[in-house]
């Protein structure tokens, strides 16, 4: 599909991270002071229009066919091998110019994340989990378009929720014409489960799937499901997940006000640091990624 596609369909964000700060002004952080006019100074208002389109795009093709398109083509891992730090060279490439509120990189960014889970005595999976939460945005550096990449993921395969942001964008996708596919249950049944379900592709389920072998499942759960705003902000999908699914979300809440409200003006001192995320990454992954 990427092939046919326009820049702009490619591209519709300045950056990748606008998608994240749209989700301040959606999610303001309860403990924040400031309003979000003063948080996210935007003074044209066109970030909002690009967010829209974003969604748009989003919408229209994150299809159950879509879905299954990217796994076949992204999970089989034969794209490139990386030493992890080589990776976090190569993921820093997408810096992000368009932040008002910052101008770190993305390594800065993820260790912004992490340092705050630190700082709050979480255990030292939950750290790395931090780290390395956004390393799926590789995506974007393979040629993945942003709608493929980033954005609050959902169900394919089942009726849309009308909590999804922007939910009238799903009259463009051809799931929600088709019988099997826009009922409330669509092809799963009640309760079975998040991991009988699929999600819509992006860089939570990739990472999910290059690093589900060596971290612990509560971690695991964060990975795949940080996006999900639609279940752990407005409760949409219950009606999929099992009593398992809900215990471990438990995990994906603790996680998420580090995702979303980590950044401070200033950045963490990444050469002093390293010695720490270096022993830490020894302990729990491989020393080659394969993307």
């Amino acid at each position: 599909m990427k092939n046919n596609l326009s820049k702009k369909e490619i591209s519709p964000l300045k950056s990748i991270e606008d998608w994240e700060k749209d989700l301040i002004s959606r999610y303001p952080d309860p403990k924040e002071d400031k309003s979000k006019e003063e948080y996210r100074n935007y003074e044209d208002g066109s970030r909002q229009e690009t967010v829209r389109e974003f969604y748009r795009l989003n919408h229209q093709y994150q299809t159950l066919d879509f879905v299954k398109e990217k796994e076949d083509e992204f999970l089989k891992f034969d794209k490139k091998e990386m030493g992890f730090w080589e990776a976090v060279d190569f993921l820093n490439t997408l810096v992000d110019d368009s932040d008002p509120d910052t101008d770190l990189d993305q390594l800065q960014h993820l260790l912004q994340t992490s340092e705050a889970i630190r700082a709050d005595g979480h255990p030292d999976w939950f750290v790395l989990t931090g780290f390395i939460h956004d390393f799926g945005k590789v995506l974007c550096l393979f040629g993945e378009p942003q709608w493929a990449v980033v954005g609050d993921t959902f169900p394919v395969g089942c009726a849309h929720s009308e909590k999804i942001v922007f939910p009238e964008f799903f009259e463009a996708n051809p799931d929600s014409k088709n019988p099997d596919l826009n009922t409330k249950y669509g092809i799963y049944s009640p309760n079975c489960g998040l991991d009988n379900v699929k999600m819509s592709w992006g860089h939570d389920e990739y990472l999910y799937q290059m690093v589900k072998d060596y971290l612990p499942e509560e971690a695991l759960y964060m990975v795949r499901y940080h996006s999900f705003y639609a279940q752990h902000k407005e409760n949409a999908y219950d009606h999929l997940m099992n009593d398992h699914d809900r215990k471990m979300f438990e995990w994906v809440d603790k996680f998420n006000p580090y995702d979303l409200y980590s950044k401070v003006p200033v950045p963490p001192d990444a050469k002093k640091l390293r010695p720490y995320y270096e022993d830490l990454v020894a302990k729990y992954l491989p020393t080659t990624l394969r993307f």
